[in-house]
């Protein structure tokens, strides 16, 4: 007989299915919170690197100007990530990002009223890169959340970093629309749009989080203002350094100066305190130094598509318009990546996925390395597809070997291990972008050094070429100095943009090279493994003690 108690009890809820710890939609509205707050904070860091010379026309400000833009933007976000840890442990991490979130649409509401110059530009796009410090380590939590503990280093790593490299592609096939739309201000309007979307996500979907613990000491403040201070001048110099270039503008020299006396006492700090802001001895032991170098030069390597396919088109006078199939491409080889990894990735295969993105990579870039000025994006489809499924194998490979060491030591290595990936992010495609750059001024000037030691109006060739490209103007002048020098400029300008194709070229195949390398340092190291095994002997059984004389 049922009892009172028994008849008015609530049903148990259905079970949730196979591989989630929650019924579908739920995990399927944390899976979009995450996504939502991946692009809410990938496409405000990369709107003004995808349409700086639109923008620069609507700021009336030159394009080095504009550049101070992305500078404002990476010098607090490079170094607020190692802010969190203490910061989410000891308030929460819900309440942290609903303030972060609110201090987002606050930024983007002043891009809207308030910035019309480039001064009050700079100014929100520093508010911009605080408030969006904490969303990626926030979506990658929100992407993990449905699935159980045995799926997050596999299914859940993979669909988080594939998430994070996304927002280059999508905000150049958004971008195009959104300037016909609105200009500069229907940017900052659909960032506004998507960071009061993944506020409401916050809001509705909380997350589990350890308890909360009083952490934060005096001490904090000092060794983050220290650390603040150093990489965000780190940040300055590697956004502006290849545009004002590193041995002409002193003040750039400085910056570094100023980031190495604070990072040096900030290590004095963190070494002598019991609860330090970070752990210096864990970041410099080898296993986590070696993980952060190999992030890095991936980070580096991978500017191949991030910054070099797209500026060698712009260099060659194609609009972010011409270009929406192609990325429409490396969108689609990012998500192949993605799965693959999801699929397939295991404890043990990470150095397989490795491999393969190297190799991909190095076969991408050596494609690319044969590039002419009538090379158009439709040509380097394949190539692009094959550097964009590397990027989408490689970084979920890479965190899961990570954070498979930093489980075990618990949730403050946990968040530690996040920061470092995200810092090591940030940083490298900083440094791949100025590295690259730089290289491509450096080899543009040689070659167009080179191309014009043949510049000799006593040679045939030259003289006709002069004639051919002065004709243009034959039926507004009719001066033939006049003529021979606008013949002149057109041939200089020609050589010039010869020069540029032919330096992309030698930084392509630089990265193919560099790539290359890796993959065989890569394999040899594996090989040395495999016969040290071989080769290992195991140790032979003790003889029997012998019995005691009588």
């Amino acid at each position: 007989m049922s009892t009172p108690e028994a008849s008015t009890a609530p049903a148990a809820p259905p079970p949730a299915p196979m591989g989630l710890l929650m019924p579908p939609g739920r995990a399927l509205a944390y899976m979009l919170a995450a996504v939502t707050l991946t692009m809410t904070q990938q496409i405000g860091a990369n709107l003004v690197n995808t349409n700086i010379y639109q923008i620069q026309g609507e700021l009336g400000a030159t394009v080095a100007e504009t550049n101070w833009l992305i500078a404002a933007y990476m010098a607090p976000n490079v170094s607020l990530s190692i802010a969190l840890i203490k910061i989410r442990m000891q308030y929460g991490l819900r309440n942290f990002a609903e303030m972060s979130l609110a201090g987002f649409v606050l930024a983007a509401f002043l891009n809207l009223t308030f910035v019309h110059d480039l001064p009050s530009a700079v100014v929100v796009r520093f508010m911009s890169g605080m408030a969006a410090a904490p969303m990626s380590s926030l979506a990658f939590f929100y992407m993990i959340e449905p699935l159980p503990p045995q799926k997050r280093l596999t299914v859940g790593l993979s669909l988080a970093l594939t998430n994070t490299t996304l927002g280059i592609p999508v905000t150049r096939l958004i971008s195009p629309w959104l300037l016909e739309t609105g200009g500069f201000h229907g940017l900052t309007l659909f960032e506004m749009g998507l960071a009061m979307v993944a506020f409401g996500f916050v809001y509705a979907l909380p997350l589990t989080t350890p308890p909360r613990v009083k952490w934060i000491g005096p001490l904090d403040i000092v060794s983050y203002l220290l650390i603040a201070v150093g990489f965000g001048a780190i940040a300055v110099a590697l956004s502006l350094g290849r545009i004002y270039w590193w041995f002409e503008a002193p003040w750039l020299g400085w910056l570094f100066a100023c980031a190495v006396i604070c990072l040096t006492l900030a290590v004095i700090v963190e070494l002598h305190r019991d609860s330090p802001l970070i752990d210096i001895r864990w970041l410099t032991s080898p296993a986590t130094l070696h993980f952060a170098g190999s992030i890095l030069l991936m980070r580096v390597v991978l500017a191949e598509q991030t910054v070099g396919a797209s500026n060698f088109f712009q260099a060659l006078g194609i609009q972010n318009e011409q270009t929406l199939p192609l990325y429409g491409i490396i969108l689609c080889a990012i998500l192949a990546g993605g799965v693959t990894c999801a699929l397939l990735l295991r404890p043990g295969r990470e150095n397989w996925f490795y491999g393969t993105a190297l190799a991909c990579v190095a076969l991408g870039a050596w494609l690319d390395s044969g590039a002419t000025s009538q090379t158009r994006p439709h040509d380097i489809w394949l190539s692009q597809a094959l550097v964009a499924y590397g990027s989408g194998l490689f970084l979920p490979a890479a965190m899961a070997q990570g954070m498979g060491g930093a489980i075990p030591r618990g949730p403050i290595y946990i968040l530690s291990f996040i920061t470092v990936f995200l810092f090591t992010q940030s940083i490298g495609g900083l440094l791949g972008s100025a590295l690259f750059g730089s290289f491509i001024t450096l080899r543009t000037s040689f070659h167009y050094n080179a191309l014009a030691e043949h510049f000799v109006m006593s040679q045939p060739l030259f003289a006709q070429r002069i004639g051919q490209f002065g004709s243009i103007y034959s039926h507004v002048l009719t001066d033939p100095t006049l003529l021979r020098a606008e013949g002149v400029t057109l041939l200089a300008q020609r050589a010039t943009q010869e020069a540029i194709v032919l330096a992309y070229n030698d930084a392509f195949m630089l990265i193919s090279t560099i790539a290359g390398l890796a993959l065989i340092g890569l394999l040899s190291h594996l090989a040395y493994l495999q016969l040290r095994a071989r080769m290992t002997v195991p140790p032979l059984n003790p003889l029997p003690d012998r019995p005691a004389l009588p």
